[in-house]
């Protein structure tokens, strides 16, 4: 479903330079496998497309129908890996413009990934008059864009529907056993579901995280998971010349060895954009840490022709792209013909939308190489769900090679709380009083 074609870069990576590399692959290929490498204890995704917990499969599937039939808008609350798989999933099967598409499934709004009071007003105000449900998402209940979020739209529920009426209407993604999101929803009698302890947020999309706003969207999730599968078993075994994963984690260190420490996610669709912001997560929070990784940026085609074109083409040599090509987009539209040919495009009249598209592409990969710029081409076949999930799971499965192969561990995140304290310490959270007055004073000092 995922093929990776390395035609572009000829001139960049020899074949000697992926050979040197063979033995460092395999070593990365078992610890991953075997769970034999650091942060082996985040590794549940490893096996999870197989290994699902399928009595919970079966309560989203039930959930997510009550979902579809009593609610206009369902309310997904979560940041960073408990939102973005989840908003990648509908906007790639189905469309960036879900929300205005006639359906039978609910508008999904997310909330809580900003701190932002225009954008919770804007959300509240399209609320109005609406039936609505809520998915809020978070491990501990604790975290503060997600908190506040849960906070205003709970009270909402309660004054619309009453305390009981709520219970319905409130679903909880949450740890297993702990957390005070946990203790707070069977106190409730909210419906629950769990982030596994062993599988980080960004790896999260096919547990309860990311299937059930997936479910409510009406993407077919066994399709999903299906294609995360068939992935899996592909991987499991050491290829360096079949196992495309194994190959996308090796060309893109060796690249990193040559100074190419940043690497550009292309898409030339729109509905690639949140896929491309889900991958950056995965690759940056994976990798970024010890004074180490590839910088994970991303374009969506040509619209950024007109604006990041320019870089790319002329700009440091420091990239390299990854272009994701869909062989079938799912849509059709010819263009059409004009007598006046006002605009001098007849002689692509009567051409599909999408040829001129992948002419665009071609047309670009190849400038992008004469500019210096090594190119990667993953062909993607269509937009189900079955391919989606065997995308999603290459590139987890890539990155955790990656990451062992730069010689980090890929399953933690050491750097994520610097921020999260100075904001406590600012905001006079209790126990922060000593970190204030010291923040306080290289600020205002």
């Amino acid at each position: 479903m995922v093929k990776l074609n390395e035609k572009f870069l000829h001139g960049f990576v020899s074949a000697e330079e992926i050979e040197n590399i063979r033995s460092a692959a395999s070593d990365a290929h078992t610890k991953l496998v075997n769970g034999t490498g650091e942060g082996n204890d985040f590794l549940g995704w490893v096996r999870l497309p197989e290994n699902y917990d399928k009595e919970e499969f079966a309560r989203i599937k039930i959930a997510a129908e009550r979902i579809k039939q009593n609610s206009d808008i369902l309310v997904v609350i979560g940041i960073g890996g408990s939102y973005l798989g989840a908003r990648a999933a509908i906007e790639f099967c189905k469309s960036p413009l879900y929300n205005n598409l006639k359906k039978d499934t609910p508008d999904i709004y997310f909330a809580g990934n900003n701190i932002s009071p225009t954008a919770l007003t804007e959300l509240l105000s399209i609320c109005e008059g609406k039936d609505i449900s809520v998915n809020v998402i978070s491990k501990s209940g604790t975290t503060t864009e997600p908190a506040i979020a849960f906070r205003v739209f709970k009270s909402l529920l309660v004054e619309k529907y009453g305390e009981d009426g709520a219970k319905d209407r409130i679903f909880v993604t949450t740890d297993k056993a702990r957390g005070t999101l946990k203790q707070f929803s069977d106190k409730a009698g909210y419906e629950t579901f769990v982030v596994p302890d062993e599988v980080g947020g960004r790896f999260s999309v096919l547990t309860a995280v990311g299937l059930l706003p997936i479910a409510c969207a009406g993407i077919d999730i066994d399709a999903l998971m299906l294609g995360a599968q068939t992935a899996m078993k592909q991987f499991e075994s050491f290829d360096l010349d079949n196992n495309a994963a194994v190959r996308y984690a090796v060309i893109r260190n060796i690249l990193l060895g040559k100074g190419k420490n940043t690497e550009i996610l292309v898409g030339y669709e729109p509905y690639m954009l949140m896929l491309n912001e889900w991958w950056k997560q995965l690759y940056g929070e994976s990798e970024g840490k010890d004074g180490k990784g590839i910088f994970p940026a991303s374009v969506v085609f040509s619209t950024d022709l007109h604006s990041m074109g320019q870089y790319i083409q002329d700009g440091q040599r420091n990239l390299f792209e990854t272009v994701i090509s869909v062989d079938n987009p799912g849509a059709e539209f010819v263009i059409p013909n004009d007598p006046a040919n006002v605009d001098g495009l007849n002689f692509i009249a009567g051409r599909e939308l999408d040829y001129v598209n992948k002419t665009a592409q071609t047309a670009t990969i190849v400038a992008h190489n004469d500019g210096g710029v090594p190119n990667l081409l993953l062909n993607v076949a269509d937009r189900t769900p079955a391919s989606l999930g065997y995308l999603m799971y290459f590139f987890e499965f890539a990155c955790g090679i990656s990451g062992y192969i730069l010689g980090v561990n890929p399953f933690n995140q050491p750097g994520v709380e610097a921020y999260k304290k100075n904001m406590f310490a600012l905001l006079g959270k209790p126990g922060y009083e000593d970190m204030k007055n010291e923040l306080e004073a290289r600020i205002f000092g």
